[in-house]
């Protein structure tokens, strides 16, 4: 019996969460690579089991556990960046005024 190495071939979540690194990188957001991209889909996740009711709880949630460094524009954009790549269908909270459900 001959033993074979199997490549596979790398995972679109894998490069999904590189591109979302690398425009995170674009605003001056750093970290690890796997931390960032875990934290933004928790925070799709408080979005759709609503423990977040719209954006603002987003990033007071975000705020509370990136460097605490981050300005609040970049809160921002990590909330911007992380929405549209990981839980599309939340896209109307970026939109919609505090309070309202999109």
């Amino acid at each position: 019996m001959i033993a074979v190495p199997i490549a596979l071939a790398p995972s679109a979540s894998a490069d999904r969460d590189t591109e979302f690194a690398n425009q995170l990188h674009g605003f001056g957001i750093y970290g690890q690579r796997d931390f960032n991209a875990w934290l933004a889909k928790i925070a799709c996740k408080r979005l759709t089991t609503g423990v977040d009711a719209d954006a603002t709880a987003s990033a007071e949630f975000l705020s509370a556990n990136l460097a605490r460094s981050t300005s609040t524009e970049q809160v921002w954009q990590f909330l911007g960046a992380g929405i549209p790549r990981y839980c599309p269908e939340h896209l109307g909270v970026l939109t919609a005024p505090a309070g309202e459900h999109a």
